[in-house]
């Protein structure tokens, strides 16, 4: 069914449904909730035991950050996120939370084991998403970096939980593995979850791109706007210049880590979803991108790292690397896809013709 733009009532979220695509999500989040009390929605990975944390002197060990620094506060715990996360300090104010955690795709990350049977997988994905949603604010947001086999369930158990999806996003990139035996792989799910759809931090005009409109059309109704002429909010699908894969060659590639996100990346989700001075939080830090560019934002952050190997790694980059200059940084960027169309020009017509 065509669709037809409204402007008789407002419609929260666009105006693809008549009640509004955010208002549907929060709509289905208290429905699966309650569902989820009384009948019990079950996957493969609810038929494991949930994880049980460290307790005693076990716990008090784990808590103390194995790297700190201020201006501003910047800390990186050694150990099990989800023992982590079950005893932070910051539990419950946290205002966003990043996680790209490891996609059990028999990586090697140093001692962590990325080959679990499948509901056990399962179920250290909801446990280690069941420690984020306590650890965040009433108004805090979530964002989780996963792959098509994961993506269902994990957006399943967060509806469940009682959150409310915001977007869908996917970032695409253009350098995927080569393969013949199926399409090649070139996407990963961002997901962006909110605990209160209508109370969340939203900085639009801080991520703004320049629109189709303006870079190809020459449109002069968006150039007419009162604020942001030729800007709009960036797409649900996430790509152009940065935003590829970060191959060995990349100035921001860290020797020996896997599966590294562009900083680009976590620059929009910091920006859109957080102010200066907020607390971002990130359980598998990896390569440290999250931190360094929360950093870089002045806000301050925790993460959590499983091996102290990579964690020693991903603190000289927080701390001494830093992010890598971009010669656009700060600057709203085209994604268009095609070339500018050249304007027309005006024949003048002849009396008479």
């Amino acid at each position: 069914m065509a669709e037809r733009k409204n402007t008789v009532f407002a419609r929260p979220g666009g105006y693809a449904q008549p009640r509004g695509a955010k208002q549907v999500q929060y709509d289905v989040a208290l429905d699966l909730k309650a569902a989820g009390d009384a009948k019990k929605i079950l996957m493969f990975g609810d038929t494991e035991d949930p994880h049980q944390s460290l307790n005693g002197a076990q716990l008090h060990k784990s808590m103390k950050p194995r790297y700190s620094c201020s201006n501003p506060d910047t800390r990186l715990y050694v150990g099990d996120c989800r023992d982590v996360l079950a005893s932070l300090p910051e539990k419950g104010s946290v205002d966003l939370i990043f996680a790209d955690p490891p996609f059990n795709w028999d990586v090697p990350y140093d001692s962590w084991k990325d080959g679990m049977p499948r509901a056990e997988y399962e179920r250290f994905t909801f446990d280690w998403l069941d420690g984020c949603i306590d650890a965040l604010a009433p108004h805090g947001s979530l964002w989780v970096n996963i792959p098509d086999d994961t993506a269902a369930e994990a957006v399943l158990h967060l509806k469940r939980r009682g959150l409310t999806m915001i977007n869908w996003c996917v970032w695409h990139f253009r350098f995927g593995q080569n393969r013949n035996s199926s399409f090649i792989l070139s996407k990963v799910h961002v997901l962006y979850f909110a605990k209160d759809p209508d109370n969340r931090i939203w900085n639009p005009n801080d991520v703004l791109e320049v629109s189709d409109r303006a870079s190809i059309y020459f449109d002069p109704r968006t150039m007419a706007k009162g604020a942001n002429k030729g800007l709009r909010v960036p797409m649900d699908v996430w790509y152009g210049k940065y935003w590829g894969r970060i191959q060995g060659n990349n100035k921001e590639r860290r020797h020996n880590h896997h599966n590294q996100i562009p900083e680009i990346y976590l620059e929009r989700i910091i920006k859109a979803c957080s102010n200066p001075g907020d607390l971002v939080l990130d359980p598998f830090c990896g390569s440290g991108t999250t931190s360094t560019v929360a950093r870089a934002l002045g806000r301050r952050s925790i993460t959590i790292e499983y091996s102290a190997v990579n964690a020693q790694s991903a603190w000289e980059r927080i701390t001494k690397v830093g992010m890598v200059p971009r010669q656009e940084a700060g600057k709203p960027q085209s994604t268009a896809i095609f070339k500018a169309r050249r304007r027309q020009a005006t024949k003048p017509r002849t009396v008479g013709a």
